[in-house]
């Protein structure tokens, strides 16, 4: 059997292998899936008509429901991908990646069935709360099937980024709950983006942070896609966040696994 074809194999068992825990225990998945979701259904139904208003739309709670609603998508990625870094935290001090280094499996199949299985679980949450959205109101009647197809790739491709470094957080993580814990930037940097109110509305020495993080491009990347928005220079940055942060997570990843366990 060729070099690719082992590694197939053993990636594709390692894929049914997460696949397998994450239905067999989904109580971190939910748990991680229902902070957007409560956020999306607190912003539309408490704050609705006052943000809309102070951002300058009138008491219109459907505005702010689609000015939301792709903020909000992207931060069910960051979120369902803390989990990943507590399940590789897991493999890492169980002792179960001491007994794959022993067999004669693809050292690298460990890596990517965590980290396809990951993509597989956002892209299925971010599914669950779009169609949350669009109960509530969320519209995109302009939008082409290109541009639908433009935003399912900046989604797939940021959860394909994050995972990478939430692999590598899990990886140098002692436990799975300090895993947890320096997974958290992953939820709280949407907090500090344009998910809930426009950059332009907040104070002047702050709008560098939040205009320049990852999330913000990409939020308005994916505005400008599912709304018609301008998107100017947004969609190349996202793509660039998408390329750095993939290479980063990938490369730490790969040393952190690589590395002689003690």
């Amino acid at each position: 059997m060729s070099t690719l074809a082992l590694a197939v194999r053993d990636s594709s068992t390692m894929l049914r292998r997460n696949l397998l825990h994450a239905r067999r225990y989904p109580s971190m998945t939910l748990n991680l899936l229902l902070t957007p979701i409560m956020l999306l259904l607190l912003f539309v139904y408490v704050f609705g008509d006052v943000m809309s208003a102070g951002m300058g739309g009138g008491a219109d709670r459907s505005a702010y429901v689609a000015y939301l609603v792709p903020g909000l998508l992207l931060m069910t990625v960051g979120s369902t991908t803390i989990g990943t870094a507590v399940s590789v935290s897991n493999d890492m001090t169980e002792g179960i990646i001491a007994r794959f280094r022993t067999m004669a499996i693809h050292r690298g199949s460990v890596l990517v069935g965590h980290v396809v299985g990951s993509v597989l679980q956002s892209v299925a949450s971010v599914v669950l709360v779009g169609a949350v959205g669009v109960a509530i109101g969320f519209r995109s009647v302009d939008a082409t099937a290109l541009e639908w197809l433009a935003a399912f790739g900046l989604l797939t491709l940021f959860a394909l980024a994050l995972t990478w470094i939430a692999v590598g957080m899990g990886m140098v993580s002692p436990n799975a709950e300090a895993a947890s814990n320096n997974a958290m930037p992953l939820i709280f940097l949407p907090l500090i983006s344009s998910a809930f109110v426009p950059v332009d509305a907040m104070p002047g020495w702050f709008r560098p942070v939040a205009e320049y993080q990852p999330f913000t491009p990409a939020i308005e990347t994916l505005r400008g896609l599912l709304l018609g928005t301008e998107i100017g220079i947004n969609g190349w940055l996202a793509l660039g966040w998408c390329l750095a942060l993939s290479v980063l997570g990938y490369f730490w990843s790969k040393s952190a696994f690589d590395r002689d366990p003690k």
